[in-house]
């Protein structure tokens, strides 16, 4: 498609595990000029049809002038089709623990966790789509037999807004299914999966390559994965990492080369750029704050006052957040743990400090992960809802050790998802400015080797390494 000087107003779409998100923006400046939301049902499992209906109820009325749309949606996710493109069984979300045997299974049938990654740039975890379909092979063989089609949310939105098949690099490189390093679909590794059968996958198109159009005649950009939006939204660059505090917590970077790490802590995503995406994800984020503050039978405003008035490393008391297993370390079936109780220690406001804490050591230890592989690290950028937290900003320099940036509110993976519509509309990679963003130093260096060397010694303790 030939390149535009000015792309117009651009939408983007953010189908995330909770919700529908829709921005519209000034395709050259990357202005908003209007936002959508409807909500999603709760579960590890869904019915595509929901997200639809949220994508409608979102966009009602916000679409008429816009000239390009691109969607972003939560990774990993199951989407399984027959010959006549129905649904063969309510998706599977990246949440959904019960393939976490597949995994293990799989991993030694495809030679062991280094010939995983270097074959697919990761090692299974329950999370990822090719362990839910060895799942779905084992379990459900009779409706395994009727998938002639498997797509992630992303691919089966904008098949629903185009009419075609397809998806892009990124979200493509969390399947398990497609390498990285290879820039291509691995069939010898999806027949293994799924019980020798190879149904169909999404062609994978460039990251400004258009994916088709809407009856209306509005351009649909090739989408992406949710952290490849948010990383597309953020404009990050060498030195950056992102850290985002939503249902699941993310820790990511922008690099040249794919990884293949055979510990499983990095999958080695490919990003929605033409560069690569490697990323640490914990299965619990803010849920370990709100899950915390109802215990304490507080709102998230008091939770928040009473986590800023204990002191750094909450008086020895340490949470260990594993309130839903675990992705990273890969403990599915562990739960939380609180650790250091004593008379003098047991307040509100300890308990609240030590699952701020415990929430950012897990992530920390991914930001560790991704230097130990190389990957610069100058600064953090903080998203997702929990960053605007107070009590989260004092402690993230802290425990991670680096100054801190947080952009202003806003939806990145949806932003991220505008962008590439403007850039699949012109041609170019639009440069839309970062602005309003706050800036966090490190202020007190050995509260933070206290409170991540306090983790660390209770982990060892529980889990034993």
């Amino acid at each position: 498609m030939p390149s535009v000087d000015s792309p117009g107003l651009v939408a983007g779409v953010d189908s995330s595990t909770q919700s529908t998100k829709v921005v519209v923006c000034d395709g050259e400046t990357g202005r908003v000029v209007r936002e959508g939301r409807a909500p999603h049902p709760d579960g590890t499992v869904a019915d595509p049809a929901d997200w639809w209906r949220a994508l409608t109820t979102a966009t009602d009325g916000l679409l008429d002038d816009v000239v390009g749309i691109g969607v972003a949606a939560q990774q990993h996710g199951l989407v399984a089709l027959d010959e006549r493109g129905e649904v063969v069984r309510p998706a599977l979300l990246w949440n959904d623990n019960r393939s976490a045997q597949a995994a293990l299974d799989l991993t030694e049938e495809l030679g062991g966790a280094q010939a995983c990654a270097d074959a697919v740039g990761l090692v299974p975890v329950a999370s990822f789509t090719i362990s839910k379909l060895r799942w779905m092979a084992e379990h459900e063989p009779q409706l395994a037999d009727r998938v002639t089609d498997v797509l992630l949310p992303h691919d089966w939105l904008t098949w629903r807004l185009t009419g075609e098949m397809v998806t892009d690099r990124g979200d493509a490189s969390g399947t398990g299914y497609w390498s990285p390093r290879e820039g291509r679909y691995r069939p010898d590794v999806l027949a293994t999966a799924f019980g020798g059968r190879t149904p169909r996958t999404p062609r994978v198109l460039d990251p400004a390559e258009p994916a088709g159009r809407t009856p209306d005649g509005k351009l649909v950009s090739a989408g992406t994965g949710d952290n490849m939006g948010a990383a597309l939204g953020l404009a990050i660059g060498p030195g950056d990492v992102v850290v985002s505090l939503g249902t699941s917590g993310t820790v990511f970077a922008s690099a040249e080369q794919p990884s293949a790490d055979a510990t499983g802590t990095i999958a080695g995503f490919a990003d929605a750029t033409g560069r690569f995406l490697p990323l640490v994800c914990t299965l619990n984020a803010a849920r370990v704050l709100t899950s915390t503050a109802a215990l304490l039978g507080v709102e998230m405003a008091e939770f928040d006052r009473l986590a800023c008035q204990a002191s750094p490393g909450a008086d020895d008391l340490v949470l260990l957040p594993y309130l839903d297993g675990e992705r990273t370390p890969t403990l599915p079936d562990a739960s939380g743990t609180l650790l250091g109780l004593r008379r003098d220690n047991m307040t509100p406001q300890n308990l609240a400090r030590a699952a701020v804490e415990g929430m950012l050591c897990g992530l920390a230890a991914g930001v560790d992960a991704l230097r130990e592989q190389g990957v610069e690290v100058r600064r953090v950028l903080l998203i997702g809802g929990a960053a605007q937290s107070k009590a989260v900003q004092v402690a993230a320099p802290q425990v991670f050790g680096v100054p801190v940036t947080v952009p202003a509110p806003a939806e990145y993976v949806a932003l991220g998802a505008a962008r590439q519509a403007a850039w699949a509309l012109t041609g170019q990679q639009p440069d839309w400015a970062l602005t309003g963003a706050t800036e966090l130093e490190v202020t007190d260096e050995s509260a933070g080797e206290r409170i991540r060397r306090h983790h660390h010694e209770a982990f060892a303790q529980v889990h034993g390494s």
